[in-house]
């Protein structure tokens, strides 16, 4: 696989700015996160997607984040080499040091670009990957005429969207007024958050065909400290983009559970979970 690096560093739809790259550290917290404790659920996708492409020795990490998909496919096929791509140098950074500590930098390219307004110069790539990272895209039908011309004839595209956001509480919290999460997600929902289409009419408009669509749920209560950041981390996050929407009364609740010293804060509650699901398309160029 020959990578020729675009020159400069682009930013998908403009969108890295300065609001952006402050909440940069607090997303790679998250993504992180994930990847510890959904590493069995993810490793199922991979798996699956070997069933679609057994053996591939080129792979392209579309939107790659910190690393959780490239650290993945690194594993699950460890004969191929992956070109991960992004748009911020500081999720890259993070991925290359966690590429490192695995002793894998050899395996990995890592591309900053904006797919939207430059495309890597390869071909021929066996598998590429493209996990939350298709409903940022500008031009989605675009970016997928693309892939569709840099797969290799066996190649294989795995496009994976998460369903909603993950939960992590209760619907009751013994406090405050109860469906604190789902008033939050919907909330979310309406400001556009992980906002993505069915993909497969795209897909097949591109002269793709679908291999297979599945859906793959989680639910797990293991490691109730890494739950317990987590969910932190998460609703933080929610609590800051989303103050001006949520009542008095659900702002009250959330003060009570990110506040580390109140008796009702999330890291001193047992009753805690990561629940959600992926769906998952694998696609071929077309015959």
């Amino acid at each position: 696989m020959t990578i020729q690096h675009p020159h400069g560093h682009h930013h998908q739809q403009g969108r890295h700015n300065d609001h952006q790259q402050s909440h940069e550290p607090a997303m790679a917290e998250t993504l992180d996160l994930d990847a510890l404790l959904l590493r069995g659920h993810l490793q199922e996708i991979f798996d699956w997607t070997a069933r679609h492409q057994p053996a591939p020795a080129t792979i392209m990490d579309l939107g790659a984040g910190t690393g959780t998909g490239t650290l993945g496919l690194l594993r699950t096929f460890p004969q191929a080499r992956v070109a991960a791509v992004d748009q911020s140098e500081f999720m890259l950074a993070r991925l290359a040091l966690a590429v490192a500590e695995q002793q894998q930098s050899h395996r990995v390219d890592t591309l900053q670009v904006d797919l939207d307004a430059a495309w890597p110069e390869l071909a021929d790539v066996d598998l590429m990957w493209a996990a939350s990272s298709m409903h940022h895209m500008s031009d989605p039908a675009a970016i997928l005429n693309r892939i569709a011309a840099t797969l290799a004839p066996e190649g294989v595209l795995v496009v994976v969207e998460m369903d909603a956001l993950p939960h992590h509480l209760p619907r009751d919290l013994g406090f405050g007024v109860p469906g604190l999460e789902q008033r939050l997600h919907d909330a979310a929902a309406l400001a556009g958050w992980n906002a993505h289409p069915d993909w497969t009419p795209a897909i097949l408009e591109s002269g793709m065909e679908i291999a297979e669509q599945r859906t793959f749920a989680y639910n797990t209560s293991e490691n109730p400290e890494l739950i317990a950041r987590n969910a932190q981390t998460f609703l933080s996050r929610m609590r800051s983009s989303l103050e001006g929407t949520l009542s008095p009364e659900d702002l009250a609740t959330m003060e009570q559970l990110l506040d580390p010293r109140s008796p009702r804060a999330l890291t001193k509650r047992t009753d805690l979970s990561m629940r959600g699901s992926r769906t998952v398309w694998a696609a071929r160029p077309g015959r």
